[in-house]
């Protein structure tokens, strides 16, 4: 399931990771011939891709979230 990007973070190992509306992350590693992913390494870059969709593997297996869903207002 396509899923917006909403932010993003790095992990512990400092690779970026996506963090998507549904909750759950995704890393965007620019890790070139396999992945390439030049936006990442810049925080313009990164800016930019805000919005764009992912596609969310962990949504198609029902997975819990990553991180926890907003408070209601």
């Amino acid at each position: 399931m396509d899923q917006p990007i909403v932010g993003f973070h790095t992990d512990d190992d400092g690779h970026w990771v996506a963090e998507l509306a549904c909750g759950h992350n995704q890393h965007v590693r620019h890790d070139p011939p396999w992945q390439n992913r030049p936006w990442v390494i810049t925080e313009t870059g990164r800016e930019a891709t805000k919005g764009q969709v992912l596609p969310c593997r962990k949504c198609d297996q029902a997975a819990p979230r990553d991180w926890p869903a907003p408070a209601a207002s």
